[in-house]
């Protein structure tokens, strides 16, 4: 039964390794998306034999990919082929010809898109209450907002629908409806994913951003989509980092106290002031900041001749049937009607200034730290006031964007009435990697999402090797301490982590010598769990590496016991002759040991 399944990487990679089918887990999908019974989340919800025809395209891909048979869910303003776009207003609606760059991406690294989520229409909003379809229910407590403009796929997340979905941040999209629903929102860099086939907020500041419902997942997500592209002008290439513990000290920066505010919500102060602690046992030294130029940023987002951008994308359509326009997103974009390039031109002005101010104070420290929304708000306090909630929830979201910041909300210990804690943290822009690692040592350990199951403990991950490493599990002799380490170390390998492979794996002490090597088979009629090392090796090396590992050993595609594949070192079964199978829980160093 997939029922009680986490929908995550390494759950679902565990699930393939033993033997669970793409089929059955897209069976799953269905089976708890009808469960839910919630209207709101999809504007388009894939039919199932469609889906299960891009199942049957995995058979001859390798499984090896990172998103191998992993479903995702798709904002609404973000292009699939064959399928509407309609940023959630039918009247702008068109057939889409091909997949957004993003989405084609995530297809080519396995992954099973399933449907297309609602939102706040034209992504105008943080509330997720702005569209004509029914409004997604906030997946924790639906008397909450769900959060917007990326609701649909918010929620979808929170559920366990999916293992992750794509939504969008222009003024915190991506970030408001995680910390609502108890998820990852990871905003990255601008620029870092393709933005063609998505249908502009604003286009300076766009980005599309991802839910999930771990740090690791939201990572891995960005690691498999982000890379430069030609096609969309905004594009810049940015180096993701790939996740590493942290040091042992490290500087944050936190609103002061006069510039802090939580619009009277005492515990969301107490919540938030809870985290920064977390965050100083982690080894973080808290260094207050006058939030002025931040706060003052925010307000251009709105009040300023940004929303002109708005107005940019649907200025036919106002024009020719106004009344299509959800009348609260009408309200906001039709303000741009009253301004001029002059005005636009004295708002970049004034950007510019505060931002003399506001970026050195974000160099001098190695990131900041900000509550993710300054308190709550009901699906009642948005029909008495469509406005001003909107606004307030923006607070620590606005200015991101338009300092080119990256950023990432973490889910935290709960409030004490048992509403969902958050975090954001925020770095300059292509620090991605850095920040997520950071986020790994807060992300509380409790529920995901509205799901029953828990997270991994804080800061236990799973480094992984840079854009230009190798990973490379090995089981013997190049294992740290051990006699030919060196092979690895001298080539600039460094070690990631200590694991074992999959269930049905054998291991053996090889004839000959020495020195005493062992060889690694996989076998799925019996075996057992291998101890292992894995090691990052720079691509550079790994010809040199390969070249001098002799017969009947070579490297080929190991199973670890989380699901993963790695490169790994695996024996040849016709070099098993005279060999001593050993026990495969103790491991080499097991064997080493009782030999001594």
């Amino acid at each position: 039964m997939l029922d009680d399944l986490p929908f995550t990487l390494p759950s679902l990679r565990s699930a393939y390794a033993d033997g669970v089918s793409p089929v059955a887990v897209i069976e799953e999908v269905y089976r708890r998306i009808a469960e839910v019974d919630d209207p709101g989340i999809f504007i388009d919800l894939f039919d199932r034999t469609e889906v299960l025809a891009t199942v049957d395209a995995l058979a001859g891909m390798d499984r090896s990919l990172p998103l191998w048979g992993i479903p995702f869910a798709i904002k609404d303003n973000i292009d699939v082929a064959g399928h509407e776009t309609t940023a959630a207003c039918p009247a702008y609606s068109y057939r889409a010809k091909q997949d957004a760059v993003s989405v084609a991406r995530l297809r080519a690294a396995g992954a099973l898109p399933i449907g297309k989520t609602n939102l706040d229409q034209f992504a105008t909003g943080l509330v997720g209450v702005r569209t004509p379809y029914p409004v997604p229910r906030n997946a924790v407590d639906p008397a909450i907002v769900p959060g917007g403009s990326s609701s649909g796929s918010a929620v979808a997340v929170a559920h366990g629908m999916v293992c992750f979905s794509l939504g969008t941040d222009t003024a915190g999209s991506g970030r408001v409806p995680a910390a609502l629903n108890n998820i990852v929102g990871l905003k990255p860099t601008l620029g870092a994913i393709s933005a063609s086939g998505l249908v502009p907020a604003c286009r300076t500041l766009d980005t599309i951003s991802i839910f999930a419902l771990t740090v690791e997942d939201a990572h891995a997500v960005l690691e498999a989509v982000a890379a430069p592209d030609a096609s969309d002008a905004y594009s810049r290439p940015v180096s993701v980092a790939p996740l590493t513990p942290l040091p042992d000290s490290f500087r944050v920066g936190v609103p002061d106290a006069a510039t802090l505010e939580f619009f009277g919500d005492a515990l969301q102060q107490a919540s938030y002031m809870s985290d920064l602690d977390r965050l100083e046992k982690a080894g973080a030294e808290l260094v207050p900041l006058d939030f002025t130029p931040f706060h003052d940023i925010a307000r251009l987002l709105y009040d300023g001749a940004w929303v002109a951008e708005r107005h940019a994308v649907i200025e036919d359509l106002l024009a020719s049937a106004p009344e299509a326009v959800h009348p609260v997103t009408r309200q906001i974009i039709q303000v741009a009607e009253t301004q001029s390039a002059t005005d636009a031109f004295r708002g970049i002005y004034r950007l510019k200034e505060l931002r003399a101010i506001a970026d050195p104070m974000v160099a001098s420290v190695d990131l900041l730290c900000v509550p993710t929304i300054p308190t709550f708000y009901s699906v009642a306090d948005l029909t008495r006031d469509p406005i001003g909630p909107n606004a307030r929830l923006g607070t620590y979201t606005n200015f991101v964007n338009l300092m080119d910041l990256c950023g990432i909300a973490v889910p935290t210990a709960p409030r004490t009435d048992g509403r969902p804690g958050s975090v954001t943290l925020l770095a300059q822009a292509g620090r991605d990697g850095w920040l997520a690692s950071v986020a790994l040592a807060l992300e509380r350990s409790g529920k995901v999402g509205a799901t029953a199951h828990s997270r991994p403990t804080p800061g236990v991950h799973a480094p992984r090797p840079g854009p230009d490493e190798m990973a490379i599990a090995v089981c013997g002799a190049h294992m740290a301490g051990l006699p030919l380490n060196g092979q690895l170390t001298s080539r600039g390998g460094r070690f990631l982590r200590a694991t074992t492979t999959a269930g049905d794996y054998r291991l053996y002490a090889l004839n000959g010598g020495p020195p005493e090597r062992p060889g690694l088979v996989r076998d799925p009629a019996g075996g057992g769990s291998v101890p292992v090392e894995v090691w990052a090796l720079p691509m550079t090396e790994v010809g040199s590496f390969l070249a001098g590992i002799p017969a009947p050993l070579g490297l080929g595609t190991l199973t670890l016991s989380d699901g993963e594949s790695v490169t790994g070192f695996l024996c040849e079964t016709h070099g098993l002759a005279g060999a001593r199978e050993l026990d495969a829980a103790a491991g080499w160093r097991g064997h080493l040991a009782a030999g001594r």
